[in-house]
């Protein structure tokens, strides 16, 4: 069975694309990464579909599946603290002050 773009369009959860391209996970990885894994992976597809407009679907299909094994790798590898892929962890708080910033005069 061949998959399509449309198919590709219809998924949502992190398993379902993981199962799309049948590619091994772990999910107690997956669980704790699950919003991450998709964001990065999110971003990945954007940039395939910005950058490689004269592509099949069955080739974009493919770089679609690196980019998912690619966004997963990136979260066994480093935290979603590290990434910083959402909004939360790129504010600063206000009331913290860190220790670099405490100096001795």
């Amino acid at each position: 069975m061949s998959k399509s773009i449309d198919e590709f369009k219809k998924l949502s959860d992190a398993e379902e694309f993981f199962q799309f391209f049948e590619l091994p996970y772990d999910s107690k990885i997956v669980n704790v990464n699950r919003l991450h894994i998709l964001k990065k992976f999110s971003q990945y597809v954007q940039e395939i579909d910005e950058n490689s407009t004269d592509l099949s679907s069955e080739e974009k299909l493919h770089q679609y599946s690196l980019a998912l094994q690619t966004a997963y790798q990136v979260f066994i590898d480093s935290t979603a603290q590290e990434q910083k892929l959402f909004k939360v962890f790129k504010d600063k708080p206000k009331n913290v002050i860190t220790l670099t910033e405490i100096t001795s005069d």
